[in-house]
């Protein structure tokens, strides 16, 4: 029974082991979620509800292409296949990713990703990761895992090439996660070090079972766990309280190759709405944000670029500049000639 779960099942069985008052339940939940059927009540105050269509993707892979009527769009060297979505091949100087075309605004998340990375590189020779993203923009090709520098959102990175050479205490492939508001460069040479909220040492190429990743976001706070072992088991990597992210963003997941290269494979991206109870106070709290922050981290505050003035505008300027000028030339001549006159009555 339990080699036939699946991704989902060994999901089952980490909330399970959380809690044994609320284990029944969620197998409950999980069976209604593989017959169809809706979101159910778990635990006190918490609702699962697997969002198949909108912001899910498993195999046969509908509805992924590079068309506007497509509900995931690839770029770059990502293509379809049979068992999974490549983004990069194991060639040299690649990239592609995967996006979700519609915006997501689930105010607590956890999204599932069943991942593949495999090549012909030995030790250090080869690279260089994959991402996964909750981000403002989409579909903006870059240096940072195939993604834009300077994004707005979150960045997961599965790190398999460690850059800097100096350090010993990070054993790679390597996964961090980095908050940034657009101002912060993601640091190559670095692997990242100066911006992440946290990492782990992940041992995810070349394996022979299934490797799967876990983003949860609830509460403003950020869990990130893995199953790479083998054993159908979450295992912790990240977790920071306090990370404030906007509702209407993108996910997606990208990757890169540069002089080292392997095989990025997405097998699926499933994600589920996680309904919280909040407190009025917890409500006040937990509003609604307009750009991505972590409370113990600060982030450079961003300034915008003033627009360019019309015409109109500029003529305004240039004539009310001029007019203050004149003003304030007639009032010195006032004042000067005043002075004068002052000093030619002390001298009678």
């Amino acid at each position: 029974m339990a080699a036939t779960l699946g991704p989902l099942g060994w999901w089952q069985k980490w909330r399970r082991c959380l809690s044994a008052r609320d284990g029944s339940r969620m197998l409950l939940l999980l069976l209604l979620l593989g017959s169809g059927q809706g979101p159910q009540q778990v635990g006190a105050g918490q609702t699962f509800e697997y969002l198949k269509r909108e912001h899910s993707l498993s195999k046969p892979y509908q509805g992924v292409g590079t068309g506007s009527s497509s509900l995931w769009n690839l770029m770059g060297n990502a293509m379809v296949m049979t068992q999974y979505i490549r983004l990069t091949p194991d060639m040299q100087s690649k990239q592609g990713a995967l996006w979700n075309r519609v915006p997501c605004f689930l105010r607590d998340w956890e999204l599932q990703v069943h991942f593949k990375i495999h090549g012909q590189g030995k030790k250090n020779l080869h690279g260089d990761g994959l991402a996964i993203w909750y981000t403002k923009d989409r579909m903006q090709p870059g240096p940072v895992f195939g993604n834009m520098d300077k994004f707005v959102g979150l960045g997961v990175f599965v790190d398999t090439y460690p850059n800097e050479e100096k350090q010993q205490e990070r054993v790679f492939p390597y996964i961090s996660a980095m908050v940034n508001n657009g101002s912060l460069s993601y640091d190559h040479e670095r692997d990242g070090r100066p911006t992440e909220l946290g990492g782990c040492t992940a041992i995810v190429r070349n394996l022979h079972y299934d490797t799967f990743l876990v983003i949860r976001y609830v509460k403003r706070h950020l869990t990130i766990m893995m199953d790479i072992d083998g054993k159908h088991e979450w295992r912790d990597c990240i977790e920071v309280p306090g990370v404030r992210l906007p509702r209407g963003y993108y996910f997606g997941t990208s990757s890169i190759t540069g002089d080292l290269s392997d095989n990025h494979d997405v097998i699926s991206l499933k994600l589920f709405e996680l309904t919280v109870e909040r407190t009025p106070e917890e409500e006040k709290l937990h509003r609604d944000v307009f750009l991505p922050s972590v409370d113990n981290m600060k982030l450079p505050e961003m300034t915008a670029p003033l627009p360019p003035l019309s015409g109109l505008a500029l003529f305004l300027i240039v004539f009310f500049s001029l007019v203050f000028s004149v003003f304030a030339i007639v009032i010195g001549i006032i004042l000067y000639n005043k002075w004068q006159e002052q000093s030619r009555k002390r001298f009678y």
